[in-house]
C-alpha cells in the first residue's frame, strides 16, 4: 500500500506528538492530571504492544467499557493503531438492550472495568463470541489479564501503526436507540478522515486551541484537529443533571475555545450563567446537537460569549455527522420568527461534500435512486444524504440496511435515509420537521412533530412540548403532551385554555384539541434531549382511558 492510500484516524496522534510534544493533548481535571501529545502518543504505543501480542490485532471486534479517563483515551488509540475495530455502546441503554447491542456485535475481545466485567457475566454479554479479556482495574473472579499486565515489559518502542485504508472498518458505534432498538453504524477509517476535515473546515478549528468535550467520544477528534481537549468532571450519561459550576470553572481555568454540549446542557448552563451575570470570553463557539436547540436556550447562553462568537448547531446523526449547519446570528435574527409560528427548524445549507435530498414520504425499502423521487421545494419529505462522512451499513443488520439505504447507479454509491422530516427553502437552506416515524396520521391530515410543536413552546410556562398519536397510524388521535417549567406553579387549567389557543391560532395545529401534563418527559441517555415519543404515546394511551 502507498502512503498515499493509508488512512487511519490515530495516525494524526504521532504528528501531534512531533509537532507539539509538549503541549497537552487530554487534561483530567477532576483527577488532576493531564497527558501531553507525546505522553498519550508513548503510552498507547506500549499498549498496542500489549494489544498485539495478546490477540487483539487487526480486525477484531473488541468492546470498549471504561470510564472517561487517561485509560479510555490511550486504550482507543492503541486500539486503532493495531488495526482493531472498537465496539462502542452507551452503558446507559440498559441492560435487555445492552445485551442485544453485543450480540449484533459479535465481539471477540472484551476490555472493561471490573463493573463492566461483573455486569458481563451475571447477564451474559457475549457469551458466544467473546474469546479475550482484559480488565482496567483490578481483575477478580473473571478470565483474561489486567491492562497492568498487558503492558508490563513493553518498552518505549513506536508502534508500527497497521496499515489500513479509507475503506477498512475502524469502529462499530451504536446509534442511542431513541426511535427503536439501538443499531451498530460500521465506520471505516474514511468516514473518521472526512468527518475530520468537515469539522475543521466548518468551524475555522486550528491548532493550539482547547477543546471542552461533554460527549468523551468527540474528545477523540482533538487531537486530529490539533486541539487540547479538556474533560470536564460531570456524569457524562446525565448531561441534562451536569454541575454548571465544574462547566464554567474549566472554561475559565483552561481558556476554552470550543465546546461541545448537548441542548439539555446548554440550556442548564446557560440558565446559571445568566443568573450569576457570567461572562466566557475566551469561547470562540458553542457547538450543540443531539436535538434542536430552543431559540430562547441558545439566546440566554449567547449572553454570556462574545460578540464574535457562536453557537453552532450541526445536523446529522452517528450515521452521518455533520450533514448541515447553522450558526446562532442567522437563527436569533432571522428564522427563529418563521420555526415559532411552525415552520419548523433551520438546520441550514449542507456542509461541503454533502449532498443532501429531499424525497416524498414513504415507509417502505427503496432500492434504487431516482431523480422522480424528490418532494417540490417547499414541501415536507424524507431527507437522505450522500457523502465521505456517512457509514455505508449496519453491523449485522440487514433489515435496517434495506430501509435505510438507496443504491446510487450513477455515482457507484449510496444515500443514506437519515429518518428524517423536512424540507428545503428557496436559499437552499433545509428546514427540520421531525421523525419520520413521529409523525400523526388521522383520517383527515399528517401533522408534523417539530412544526406543531414549537407553537406551543412559545407559551412562557412551558418547558417543552411533544406531539404524539394514539392508535393506528391513519386513525390516530393528535395528543400533545405537555412539561411545564420547573419551579413554575402553574394554574393547568387556565395553560390548557390558553395552549387551545394557540392551537386555534395556526392552521396546521387546529386539529390538536387533547392536552395532557406530563412531570418529566423520558428522554435518551446520550445527550438528554431526545424525547422518546414512543414511551409517551404508552403513556398517552393509557392516560386517556
Amino acid at each position: 500500500m502507498s502512503r498515499a492510500d493509508f488512512v487511519n484516524i490515530a495516525a494524526h496522534l504521532p504528528e501531534m506528538a512531533n509537532s507539539q510534544p509538549d503541549t497537552p493533548a487530554i487534561i483530567f481535571p477532576n483527577k488532576n492530571c493531564s497527558l501531553t501529545f507525546s505522553e498519550l502518543d508513548r503510552l498507547s504505543d506500549r499498549i498496542a504492544y500489549g494489544l498485539e501480542t495478546y490477540g487483539i490485532g487487526r480486525g477484531v471486534r473488541t468492546i470498549l467499557m471504561v470510564t472517561p479517563g487517561p485509560d479510555l483515551f490511550t486504550l482507543t488509540f492503541a486500539l486503532f493503531k493495531v488495526g482493531a475495530v472498537p465496539v462502542l455502546v452507551d452503558p446507559g441503554l440498559g441492560v435487555k438492550n445492552l445485551k442485544k447491542c453485543l450480540a449484533d456485535a459479535e465481539p471477540q475481545a472484551f476490555i472493561g472495568i471490573p463493573k463492566a466485567h461483573m455486569a458481563r457475566k451475571i447477564f451474559g454479554w457475549g457469551e458466544d463470541t467473546l474469546r479475550t479479556f482484559v480488565t482496567v482495574g483490578r481483575r477478580l473472579f473473571w478470565e483474561g489479564i489486567t491492562l497492568a499486565e498487558l503492558v508490563a515489559g513493553q518498552g518505549e518502542r513506536a508502534f508500527p501503526m497497521a496499515p489500513t485504508d479509507r475503506d477498512d472498518i475502524a469502529a462499530i458505534l451504536f446509534t442511542s436507540g431513541s426511535t427503536g432498538s439501538p443499531k451498530g453504524a460500521v465506520y471505516t477509517h474514511g468516514n473518521f478522515a472526512a468527518q475530520v476535515e468537515a469539522l475543521r473546515q466548518v468551524y475555522g478549528i486550528e491548532p493550539g486551541e482547547i477543546d471542552l468535550p461533554t460527549f468523551p467520544l468527540f474528545a477523540l477528534f482533538a487531537p486530529a484537529l490539533g486541539m487540547t481537549a479538556v474533560i470536564p468532571e460531570m456524569n457524562f450519561t446525565r448531561p441534562g443533571s451536569v454541575n454548571p459550576r465544574k462547566i464554567i470553572s474549566a472554561i475559565e481555568k483552561y481558556h476554552v475555545t470550543t465546546m461541545f454540549g448537548s441542548p439539555a446542557l446548554i440550556n442548564r448552563v446557560g440558565r446559571h450563567g445568566v443568573k450569576k451575570g457570567k461572562r466566557l470570553p475566551s469561547l470562540k463557539r458553542v457547538i450543540s446537537a443531539g436535538a434542536p436547540v430552543p431559540a430562547a436556550v441558545m439566546e440566554r447562553f449567547a449572553a454570556m460569549l462574545r460578540p464574535d462568537a457562536q453557537i453552532f448547531t450541526p445536523y446529522g446523526a452517528t450515521e452521518a455527522l455533520p450533514v448541515c449547519s447553522i450558526g446562532s446570528d442567522e437563527i436569533l435574527g432571522e428564522t427563529r420568527a418563521i420555526t415559532e409560528a411552525g415552520g419548523g427548524v433551520c438546520i441550514g445549507s449542507p456542509v461541503k461534500g454533502i449532498r443532501l435530498e429531499v424525497i416524498e414520504i414513504s415507509d417502505t425499502p427503496i432500492d434504487q435512486w431516482d431523480d422522480a423521487l424528490r418532494a417540490p421545494i417547499g414541501k415536507i419529505g424524507e431527507i437522505v444524504v450522500q457523502g465521505e462522512q456517512v457509514t455505508r451499513r449496519y453491523h449485522n443488520r440487514p433489515e435496517a440496511d434495506l430501509l435505510s439505504k438507496i443504491k446510487d447507479p450513477a455515482t457507484g454509491g449510496f444515500f443514506h435515509r437519515m429518518g428524517d422530516l423536512g424540507g428545503r427553502d428557496e436559499q437552499g437552506r433545509i428546514w427540520f420537521c421531525g421523525r419520520k416515524s413521529h409523525r400523526v396520521v388521522t383520517p383527515e391530515e399528517t401533522l408534523f412533530t417539530i412544526p406543531c410543536e414549537a407553537v406551543f413552546n412559545t407559551h412562557p410556562s412551558v418547558f417543552r412540548t411533544a406531539l404524539v398519536g394514539v392508535g393506528e397510524k391513519g386513525k390516530q388521535l393528535p395528543v400533545l403532551c405537555v412539561e411545564l417549567e420547573k419551579g413554575i406553579r402553574a394554574n393547568k387549567k387556565k395553560v390548557r385554555q390558553e395552549l387551545m389557543n394557540l392551537a386555534k391560532a395556526h392552521i396546521h395545529t387546529q386539529g390538536i384539541s387533547t392536552i395532557l401534563f406530563h412531570p418529566a418527559f423520558p428522554v435518551d441517555i446520550r445527550h438528554n434531549a431526545k424525547i422518546f415519543r414512543e414511551k409517551l404515546a404508552v403513556w398517552a394511551a393509557r392516560s386517556l382511558k
